[in-house]
């Protein structure tokens, strides 16, 4: 897939690019490859509602205190240099939630674009929003727009909210946009990868090389299921309000210790093999 824009990790980080860190962040960050982070990291944010109950909280609750994981999951991927990351807010399939606690849920989304705008423009981060947009509240179609325009000249890493999102609408939507330029064109060329990539939500941006799914749900829930084709999975137990730096840095760490070989095999193994 064609990336917009290119960034080389360090090789070394300023003690103080992550701001303070407890003495378990800096044990984890002294053990990480600052040269090999994965360019996108996707996150399904699990967990809020669980969150809630165990502490006897309404839903809401959970909801509100996860937006600290958020910040805390964005501005440390960004002072790390990540290329891009993707958080999974709203599936299509939460339409299907009490009316209540979607209108919650966007006013939420309102309120941390409002009050976030200045970090993200701090850490020169560009936002988007994946998904279909005209579904959305008409108050939440402009804020989403006004936060792109804003910060669609910076350079940093690409943010991407998934917002009313779900990853067969994607690809339904792809496969749209290419009969719509085609208008019943019957001798274009047959539809390969690389055309259906192009027209993806994500396109310019690179697959995601690490999913992380909080709250210990097997499963990836319609999200990026066209991307992740060979992103590195890891599930943990930690409910998303519970998510903390230190846990995406020993998300980071696992991410480290695996071995990608994208359907071969490596060169020392073959050569075992022979």
């Amino acid at each position: 897939m064609t990336v917009a824009h290119t960034r080389t990790h360090p090789e070394t980080l300023a003690p103080e690019a992550l701001g303070p860190v407890t003495p378990e962040e800096a044990g984890l960050l002294k053990k990480l490859d600052l040269a090999r982070l994965p360019r996108h990291i996707a996150v399904i944010m699990d967990g809020n509602g669980r969150w809630a109950q165990k502490r006897h909280l309404p839903r809401v609750a959970g909801h509100r205190a996860g937006t600290q994981s958020a910040r805390t999951t964005i501005e440390t991927c960004a002072r790390l240099h990540v290329e891009a990351l993707t958080l999974y807010a709203f599936s299509v399939e939460n339409w299907r939630r009490p009316k209540a606690e979607i209108e919650f849920l966007m006013q939420l989304l309102r309120d941390y674009l409002r009050k976030e705008m200045p970090l993200i423009q701090k850490n020169n981060i560009r936002m988007r929003f994946l998904g279909r947009p005209e579904e959305l509240p008409a108050a939440v179609q402009k804020d989403t727009r006004e936060a792109t325009a804003e910060t669609a000249r910076n350079t940093g890493m690409v943010l991407s909210i998934a917002l009313n999102y779900g990853g067969r609408a994607e690809i339904v939507d792809a496969m749209n946009a290419i009969l719509s330029e085609r208008n019943g064109n019957a001798g274009a060329q047959a539809v390969t990868e690389e055309l259906l990539a192009r027209h993806l939500y994500t396109a310019e941006l690179p697959d995601p090389d690490l999913l992380i799914r909080t709250s210990g749900e097997m499963r990836v829930s319609n999200f990026l299921l066209w991307q992740i084709a060979y992103a590195e999975i890891l599930v943990t137990e930690t409910l998303w309000p519970d998510f903390n730096r230190a846990r995406l840095l020993e998300a980071l760490l696992d991410f480290q210790k695996r071995e990608r070989r994208y359907g071969g095999i490596d060169s020392e193994r073959g050569a075992a093999a022979r």
